[in-house]
């Protein structure tokens, strides 16, 4: 049931989720917020509910009927309307696939690093007139993804505590030989929408977690087998949204009030001079 309402916006949420490919529904009670941002319009209207006694925002990244396509997606609007309602953590999970016969679909993996493989997309909230650079050497909160990976485990889901997640420009897949070549790098995991969503959640000071079901074998190079199809990833997803949403009650659950370990909240003490 959703009931709505356009202002009003501060503090109406602690905790922020972005759902992915497959995942555009959080809960069955709700307030809808439309919000407005100096970038555009975010992609859907953000539904606000509780989950494990707290406050939730939560968006469809691609829209509530899957037609923004990776590449469209409003990084910018989606991640300041999360900031207006209050949001300080972010979990970001999303459908990926494998670069790594290790990783198998059905698996998931709290990625801990990412390279930035797309082009052209609206990265930043800073073009000036203060210069600052946000450092993303350490991009993922690691009390989150500690959290997360507890709360993977507790659901009986076969977790990878670390990862590196390459993310291509899209809507395309790779080719045989970009994913030979990143499976050659060593990178474990393979998606279209980690950067800049990630990096612009570190610019505006929030803990954000990456949590990527694995739903293939990229390409199939890794593991010998037929390259993926958006078919057979939306068909792995559906057979393990439970999984995730169990996964998601577990972690918000234990995450606490303050955030007195890490150094998220002061991300911009050392981005300008």
């Amino acid at each position: 049931m959703a009931t709505k309402s356009s202002s009003g916006n501060a503090d109406l949420a602690d905790i922020g989720i972005f759902g992915g490919s497959g995942f555009y529904k959080l809960f069955d009670k709700y307030e809808e917020k439309m919000v407005e941002t100096p970038y555009g319009p975010p992609s859907a209207a953000v539904a606000i509910g509780t989950m494990g006694g707290k406050r939730v925002a939560f968006m469809p990244r691609h829209g509530e009927k899957h037609t923004i396509p990776p590449h469209k997606v409003p990084f910018r609007a989606n991640l300041w309307a999360m900031q207006s309602l209050g949001v300080t953590r972010l979990v970001s999970p999303c459908a990926a696939g494998s670069l790594q016969a290790h990783v198998k679909p059905g698996e998931f993996v709290v990625c801990d690093q990412f390279v930035d493989r797309t082009s052209g997309r609206a990265d930043t909230f800073y073009d000036g007139p203060i210069t600052t650079h946000v450092s993303p050497a350490e991009c993922y909160c690691p009390q989150m993804r500690e959290l997360a990976v507890k709360a993977g485990e507790k659901a009986g889901i076969t977790m990878h505590p670390s990862g590196t997640v390459v993310v291509i420009q899209g809507p395309r897949f790779s080719t045989k030989a970009e994913s030979a070549w990143f499976n050659k790098m060593g990178w474990e995991v393979i998606n279209m929408t980690q950067y800049p969503e990630a990096y612009l959640a570190k610019e505006l000071s929030m803990c954000v977690v990456n949590v990527s079901l694995i739903t293939d074998y990229d390409s199939g190079v890794t593991a010998n087998v037929e390259p993926v199809s958006h078919a057979e990833v939306m068909k792995v997803f559906a057979a393990n949204i439970t999984k995730l949403q169990t996964l998601l009650v577990n972690l918000i659950e234990t995450i606490p009030d303050s955030r007195d370990k890490c150094s998220c909240a002061d991300t911009l003490k050392s981005a300008r001079g």
